[in-house]
């Protein structure tokens, strides 16, 4: 790893963002942030988030829709849909989510740091570029991708999305495009019911997108065996520059939102994996928070894979056989990437 230590991204603007009775509510923050803080942050440089900046939104939102929302919350906010409402201070908590997504990727980029999670609300997975849905209103991860693209020169980014909700507004914004590598394992039927296997993208982007679709009931086996069989050898073909985790915690057996079996020892797993092959690769790792509505589960989760995360040593290859559900997905794959069948 770079030296340095790695890099936990905040604001408190994370936490005045507040729907009344809502399940994304800022007590996911302040559970996280008592867990971490007790932690003395696993050691990592806490810093605070900026906001991003209208041309580094604008890379993957039309100005037209970013008005529309910053209009919208400023006149007092409101319903955009039945999951999905802002208030005055949603759009502040947007642009620093945004903005810690983008500082991360400086950070991860410059070598500041080799390592790191930007641990911001709402979330941003589900935010299409002209559209606001699933308590998201700016696609984080995608806005952190381009940023590295573009500011970085990055030629390639792998963006792992494990939420337990297939991360639709990711892939809208790259479906097209072969410049980043977007991999969703995602319970299915679900929330918001994309997400197919046979959705692989199109035109320069066919096989830059790879859906995993999986079972309700999945855990740590399906999910773990996934990155270290599919992802894993996915990375060492594509060789990115960098690579990014839509990190929720929804998938965790404790989640009221879902009904995938997860635990922390998976999460810090799928941690491991990543760190070993990015290790490997030479490129850095960043996680940056999406979903995860048991407060103390995704406290927990946090605290059982910053360790890894934060390493100075390669964590061991985990031990995970070739789940049924790896197997089916990297014969799949393979035919827009043959070179799984021998990596």
């Amino acid at each position: 790893m770079p030296a340095g230590v790695p890099i936990w991204l905040r604001h408190d603007a994370s936490l005045a963002h507040d729907i009344p009775g809502h399940p994304e509510r800022p007590a996911r923050l302040r559970g996280l942030e008592a867990v971490a803080a007790a932690e003395e942050w696993f050691g990592w440089d806490v810093v605070a988030s900026p906001p991003a900046t209208r041309e580094q939104i604008e890379r993957v939102h039309p100005a037209a829709y970013v008005d529309a929302i910053e209009s919208l919350c400023a006149s007092g906010g409101g319903a955009i849909d039945l999951d999905t409402a802002c208030v005055p201070d949603t759009w502040p908590a947007a642009l620093h989510g945004a903005g810690g997504a983008v500082a991360l990727v400086d950070a991860l980029m410059t070598g500041a740091a080799p390592s790191g999670f930007s641990a911001h609300r709402p979330p941003g997975h589900h935010a299409e570029p002209d559209r606001a849905m699933g308590f998201c209103f700016l696609s984080n991860a995608a806005i952190a991708a381009e940023h590295a693209l573009l500011a970085h020169g990055a030629r390639r980014v792998l963006v792992l999305d494990w939420d337990v909700h297939h991360g639709n507004g990711t892939e809208a914004a790259f479906l097209a495009r072969d410049e980043v590598l977007f991999v969703s394992l995602h319970q299915w039927p679900l929330y918001p019911g994309t997400g197919a296997a046979a959705d692989v993208g199109t035109g320069a982007g066919a096989g830059y997108t790879v859906n995993v679709p999986l079972p309700s009931g999945s855990g740590d086996a399906a999910f773990v065996s996934l990155v270290e069989h599919l992802v894993v050898p996915l990375a060492r073909v594509a060789e990115p520059g960098l690579v990014l985790v839509s990190a929720g915690f929804d998938a965790h057996v404790e989640d009221p939102l879902a009904s995938c079996r997860v635990t922390e020892a998976g999460f810090a797993g799928m941690t491991a994996s990543l760190r070993r092959v990015c290790a490997e690769l030479g490129v850095p790792l960043g996680l940056i928070l999406e979903g995860g509505y048991s407060v103390e589960a995704l406290a927990s989760s946090v605290r059982s894979l910053a360790p890894v995360l934060g390493a100075a040593q390669v964590p061991a290859p985990p031990r995970v056989e070739r789940h049924p559900l790896a197997v089916e997905a990297v014969r799949r794959t393979a035919l827009h990437w043959p070179a799984l069948t021998s990596a």
